[in-house]
């Protein structure tokens, strides 16, 4: 009879909490939900989660905090989300290089794979190849010439190791199969500044920092690094199509959430991110700032994540990329 009480008991138990949680996600969301985004503010990541919060408070009717949380090559930011309760309260401005790349090339207290949940994907920023104005190149078969008659002759600027812009050079001269000599920089600001200067000869530079100087002359651009031409600049051919099928190098944001956290809440966020991001302001916006909005199915998100960090791991490994 004891066995049987206990067994009924917990049974009352078990669903009482399955009813508290399907009420908490009927509700959802009854107080401020935090937006951590892994960098430090006026970055990439902070101004696209100002962008679109403003829209989310409106919608659902309580304020979106963006919570900014440099350090760890974003990967302070990630475990706290990794680690927080799965209650839709505490959400993550995932980057592409902290789901990606990271994995490869730091010790994680977390994994991205079994500790995250995506919704959708916000954003897409290509890259673009850029030479500074004395290279006597001026479209991508003539630049891989001038590099492979010089091996080692060009010095490409990144933002540091392991770095988007690193990466991308990384991965440009495994597949053209010419070798550059890297010069890391603390951000992608400085690097930029180098090529301008003369310092280094090239860069793989984001589209919002490098386009006013390639329009004024100051910069030569070769090719932009998408699947597909950019929304932003698409008189600029990708390197695809001059020669090297699959190659596709851009950085993308996303949010997503603690692992188990119910689906019902995960579907309400996407609906209204969607929808965030499909307003024509925020579109505007966005392209202003070189971003090109993008949205996607949780499953799609997760599956970008499992193809790219087996690209960046192959590309880490070959290069021997260690991180400081």
């Amino acid at each position: 009879m004891k066995v049987s009480i206990c067994f009924y008991s917990l049974l009352l138990f078990s669903a009482m909490g399955a009813l508290q949680a399907a009420h908490a996600a009927e509700t959802y969301p009854a107080r401020p939900i935090r937006m951590l985004v892994p960098f430090a503010p006026g970055g990439g990541a902070d101004t696209l989660a100002r962008i679109i919060t403003p829209k989310l408070h409106a919608a659902m009717g309580h304020t979106w905090v963006v919570d900014n949380r440099g350090g760890a090559a974003g990967n302070l930011a990630a475990e706290i989300v990794a680690n927080a309760a799965p209650d839709g309260y505490t959400t993550f401005l995932g980057f592409s290089s902290v789901l990606t790349v990271n994995p490869s090339l730091y010790k994680l207290a977390f994994n991205v794979e079994r500790d995250f949940q995506p919704v959708t994907l916000l954003a897409g920023a290509q890259y673009i190849l850029v030479l500074h104005s004395s290279v006597a190149a001026n479209n991508l078969k003539e630049f891989i010439a001038a590099a492979k008659a010089k091996p080692g002759g060009f010095n490409y600027a990144s933002a540091g190791v392991g770095s988007p812009l690193h990466l991308a050079a990384e991965l440009f001269q495994k597949r053209a199969e010419v070798k550059m000599q890297q010069i890391a920089y603390k951000g992608g600001g400085p690097a930029a500044a180098s090529v301008l200067a003369g310092e280094t000869q090239l860069i793989f530079g984001s589209i919002a920092s490098v386009m006013p100087h390639v329009k004024s002359g100051r910069l030569k651009a070769l090719a932009t690094t998408g699947a597909k031409r950019s929304k932003v600049a698409p008189e600029l051919p990708i390197i695809a199509e001059q020669g090297f099928p699959g190659f596709d190098v851009s950085s993308w944001y996303a949010l997503l959430l603690p692992a188990k956290t119910p689906m019902t809440i995960v579907n309400r966020l996407h609906g209204e991110l969607v929808k965030a991001v499909g307003a024509l302001d925020v579109q505007q916006t966005m392209s202003r700032q070189g971003l090109e909005p993008e949205t996607s199915t949780p499953k799609d998100v997760a599956a970008r994540i499992k193809s790219e960090t087996a690209v960046w791991a192959g590309v880490i490994r070959d290069a021997g990329i260690k991180a400081e």
